[in-house]
């Protein structure tokens, strides 16, 4: 005769332990830590020798030089044309400058997200912006936003003359020290609110800003030489947004020519109070 009671026993002592079982997996597993490969800033500290940086500059060569041809492909939107720009993009690392998670994704033509709520911006808009500056080698730039420093970077490329603004201090301290680490020396990184500028290094021949406000900050109006050139996201921070050109003639006379959409973070500071 089959004990009922006693069946009933046992599978409450099976669910028991399988119930325990599971808990136990389940706080073990949440003890282990997967730890992240290095950054690549972490790893150029240690690169005395300077074989790192050079060899980031050799790798994944074939990936700069197809998003160098997605780039020049005017066949569904505006091609960057200029050699000295697609030059640049041809040749800074972009997989030094994005986060860990996504180094493999680093050439694909799209914004990614980096620490503290910040992007990088994709790689066909940096072209772009730069593009429309119409730099030429020794004019003075400005970047307000400086971010991970790829689009410093690529402005470094063109011309050495660079001043960059980061208003997030840990993000300021980070680019500053990757992008002396990769060797642009006469980058200048400074933590400060960029809708104000730089008066001290004024004028520039050139201003991109790698933020949206919701007007054109007049400091920077000011500091635009005569002749110069800004490119600055005008709109809702959080809602539609359009790429401006500014250019200042040479009897200070300002015009603005709307370009594209575009998306962008929101300008932070003063920006935020102007708004």
């Amino acid at each position: 005769m089959i004990n009922v009671k006693r069946i009933y026993g046992l599978v409450a002592i099976v669910a028991l332990i399988l119930l325990i079982a599971a808990v136990s997996i389940r706080v073990w597993s949440s003890r282990i830590i997967v730890k992240e490969p290095p950054t690549y800033l972490e790893l150029l500290r240690k690169d005395s020798a300077g074989q790192l940086r050079t060899q980031l500059f050799q790798e994944r060569q074939s990936e700069r030089d197809e998003l160098v041809r997605l780039l020049s492909d005017g066949s569904s939107r505006q091609a960057v044309t200029d050699s000295t720009v697609l030059k640049a993009m041809g040749k800074v690392p972009r997989h030094a400058f994005v986060v860990v998670r996504h180094r493999e994704r680093a050439y694909w033509d799209r914004s990614m997200p980096i620490e503290y709520g910040q992007t990088i911006s994709q790689p066909y808009i940096v072209a772009i912006m730069t593009e429309l500056l119409r730099l030429k080698p020794g004019d003075k730039v400005l970047e307000v936003g400086t971010g991970s420093g790829y689009q410093a970077a690529v402005l470094g490329e063109v011309t050495p003359n660079v001043f960059t603004i980061e208003i997030i201090q840990p993000l300021e301290t980070q680019s500053s020290e990757l992008l002396k680490l990769l060797g642009y020396s006469t980058i200048h990184v400074r933590k400060a609110d960029g809708y104000y500028g730089w008066p001290e290094e004024a004028p520039f021949q050139g201003i991109i800003v790698t933020a949206a406000a919701g007007h054109i900050p007049p400091p920077l109006v000011q500091q635009l030489a005569p002749g110069g050139r800004m490119v600055i996201p005008v709109g809702d921070p959080y809602g539609a947004q359009r790429l401006i050109l500014v250019t200042k003639d040479e009897e200070g006379n300002i015009k603005t020519e709307d370009q594209m959409p575009v998306r962008f973070v929101a300008m932070t500071g003063a920006a935020e109070v102007t708004r």
